[in-house]
């Protein structure tokens, strides 16, 4: 398949939306948590609850941060999915211009 837009010269990352995620413990160290903030939003999506084993994989990196979010945040990350793909369609309808 080939990209249609692979001939325009623009920065894709400008076009991206910004998705941070973090995990944490409670004071006990016996439940974990992650959390994630869309599009600079300050209060972020509530938590959820994960387990200690898959917190510490994704610290070590062993988990790419959208797969994570994909797990744990699907619907999010389906709007995150679509804002992205208007986004194409858009440059793609002003390139024909």
């Amino acid at each position: 398949m080939v990209d249609p837009l692979a001939e325009l010269d623009i920065d894709v990352q400008s076009f991206d939306i910004p998705r941070i995620v973090s995990v944490y413990p409670d004071r006990a160290g016996v439940r974990w948590w992650t959390k994630a903030l869309f599009n600079n939003h300050e209060e972020g999506e509530m938590s959820v609850e994960i387990d200690k084993d898959s917190a510490i994989r994704f610290i070590q990196d062993r988990i790419e941060k959208d797969k994570w979010l994909e797990e744990f945040f699907p619907k999010q990350m389906e709007i995150y999915h679509n804002a992205i793909e208007q986004t194409k369609e858009q440059l793609l309808k002003q390139q024909n211009y």
